[in-house]
């Protein structure tokens, strides 16, 4: 073992392994260690033996569930956006070539009325939806096109608009959109945890929406997520 190196980092969380990557691609000698006999820290996959050590005491797996190498279960499950940040830094490490993933197959969504509906990935799907009326639809149209052919640094793809100081509410309210859909785009689509986000500049709210739509052309899936078939850690 050597003996001298640039940088040692100690864990296996996502943070430590993205810093230990992003210093080996530079061309540092990177020592990077784990007190635990599994990799990932607080967002490991474990087996299901390391899950019952962990989690249960020690006890053992009760024989019926299976192998225990049969399982990776992670301690906090995540999807990734498909062309999200995280997915440009594994990539950027070069990290993506040892993992492989699944694109998800599809996302839904529950309306104010307690109806599912799927959160429609093309066009077809969009037109059969009943997520919208017809007119609403048309409204909806309008306000994607002018959502996806924004370009911060292009003052023509504006339309007049400043979307750093105008709250998203008045954005929304210029294309006519009902509270349903409203309801659909924050939620399902730029990923608000609540309406705070109204009254908050439109500018964070469009990137949301564009990196949704961006992730989902990245794959061509039904969904803008992806997962590790092998779980995160």
């Amino acid at each position: 073992m050597d003996q001298e190196y640039d940088a040692i980092v100690l864990g296996t969380g996502l943070k430590e392994c993205i810093i230990s990557g992003l210093l080996a691609v530079e061309g540092m000698k990177v020592l990077h260690i784990d007190r635990n006999n599994y990799y990932g820290g607080a967002s490991a996959s474990l087996s299901l033996t390391q899950f019952y050590e962990k989690l249960k005491g020690g006890a053992e797996a009760p024989a019926s569930l299976g192998p225990s190498r049969d399982y990776n279960i992670d301690l906090v499950p995540k999807f990734m956006m498909g062309n999200g940040k995280l997915v440009k830094a594994l990539v950027h490490t070069g990290v993506a070539k040892y993992l492989e993933f699944k694109a998800v197959d599809g996302s839904y969504v529950m309306t104010a009325k307690g109806k599912v509906h799927k959160v429609p990935a093309t066009d077809g799907e969009a037109i059969k939806s009943s997520l919208m009326g017809m007119f609403e639809k048309r409204r909806a149209r309008s306000f994607f096109i002018y959502v996806q052919d924004y370009e911060e640094d292009d003052p023509k793809t504006h339309k007049g608009m400043d979307l750093h100081t105008m709250p998203m509410a008045d954005l929304y309210a210029k294309f006519g959109l009902e509270e349903g859909t409203i309801d659909f785009i924050g939620h399902a689509l730029a990923l608000h945890l609540d309406d705070s986000y109204l009254a908050a500049p439109a500018m964070g709210t469009v990137r949301n929406i564009k990196l949704y739509s961006e992730s989902m052309a990245r794959f061509d899936a039904g969904s803008p997520y992806i997962y590790p078939l092998y779980g995160l850690g």
